[in-house]
């Protein structure tokens, strides 16, 4: 059973995302600010943090930053006001795996977090494998990245990005179907969270950046061998 953190500084927000999600199964508990919240992620295990941007003492954003700079890499879905793009896209590329605009519906939020949850890419080879190409070596058993043989830091949802094109090598794939296949979204989400953290991918691969190809007007696709 997945244990989720809820973070925000409303206690009837907090109140009304722990019913649903204990309703569908899942255990909570709650943090009314960000200082609050990294104590509780840095003390104990957790599948999932459900964090607002928004709150005294210690901030969303900062709480976030300084989980992924301790090297927790929790998934994260961050409530941002509705309209605030700038909040979105500084939340995905501070490592956030998703986010709900506020205000928001309960089941959207429930189908997210199932989404987030789901890591069908991380269970699907048990055995453990692991991809080379050029410097670039995936290991999907370890869930661990090296480029050069230097171990490169990513969040679950950027990996499981990295597996999901490295495993259709040479395919181009549109944004609607890596939306589909690593966010599990058959009916929300959005182009740019794609586009956001491939940005961030590229970012961290940084000799092997290249491989993740742009396809004008399709998507992307992972193209090892190709001139750069």
């Amino acid at each position: 059973m997945a244990k989720i953190l809820i973070v925000d500084d409303e206690p009837r927000i907090r109140e009304l995302i722990r019913e649903h999600l204990q309703y569908a199964g899942y255990t909570c508990d709650e943090a009314a600010d960000g200082s609050a919240a990294l104590a509780r992620v840095s003390a104990a295990g957790y599948d999932l943090v459900i964090l607002d941007l928004m709150m005294p003492f210690m901030d969303g954003m900062t709480c976030l930053r300084e989980m992924r700079t301790r090297r927790i890499n929790t998934p994260v879905i961050i409530l941002t006001a509705r309209g605030e793009e700038y909040d979105k896209l500084a939340g995905l590329e501070g490592g956030a795996d998703d986010y709900v605009v506020k205000p928001f519906s309960p089941r959207e939020l429930v189908a997210r977090v199932k989404a987030v949850l789901n890591r069908t890419l991380v269970h699907t080879d048990a055995a453990g494998t692991v991809m080379t190409y050029g410097q670039l070596s995936i290991d999907t058993a370890s869930h661990t990245v090296r480029v050069a043989g230097e171990e490169v830091p990513l969040t679950p949802k950027e990996f499981d990005l990295l597996v999901f094109l490295a495993s259709n090598k040479g395919i181009a794939l549109s944004r609607e179907k890596i939306l589909q296949k690593v966010w599990n979204y058959d009916y929300f989400g959005e182009d740019r969270t794609v586009d956001t953290h491939v940005k961030m991918l590229r970012g961290h691969l940084g000799a092997c950046r290249g491989y993740i190809v742009t396809v004008w007007g399709i998507g992307y696709k992972f193209d090892p061998d190709g001139r750069r």
